[in-house]
């Protein structure tokens, strides 16, 4: 990573990180933002798995759409997340927002 200043360096490796997390996201599961930045090992950045899926190569052959945020909202710019989530067997509570107590992905590999 010749060239790259130690806060360009630590981005892309939370970059890497965040692409690798949300590859392994099984079928039926999801994260949210938070977990996945928690998991990257940087607990504060949730906002910025949001960036690093929107700008980062790459990042259309990863199941993106199982990422939500807290709340168990999908992305609201996405009209086609719920569909692709249904398709999964993601249920959603009557507010529109995936069931997180069934649908959470618990079992982590560390």
């Amino acid at each position: 990573m010749s060239g790259l200043n130690n806060n360009e360096f630590r981005l892309h490796q939370f970059s890497v990180e965040v692409c690798d997390i949300i590859r392994q996201i099984p079928a039926g599961k999801v994260l949210t933002y938070g977990q996945i930045a928690r998991l990257a090992g940087f607990s504060n950045y949730s906002r910025w798995v949001g960036k690093v899926l929107s700008h980062h190569p790459g990042t259309a052959a990863l199941p993106c759409h199982r990422v939500v945020n807290s709340q168990g909202r999908t992305a609201p710019h996405w009209p086609g997340q719920k569909s692709l989530l249904a398709a999964e067997g993601i249920t959603f509570q009557p507010n529109g927002r995936v069931d997180l107590k069934r649908h959470l992905w618990l079992s982590i590999p560390s």
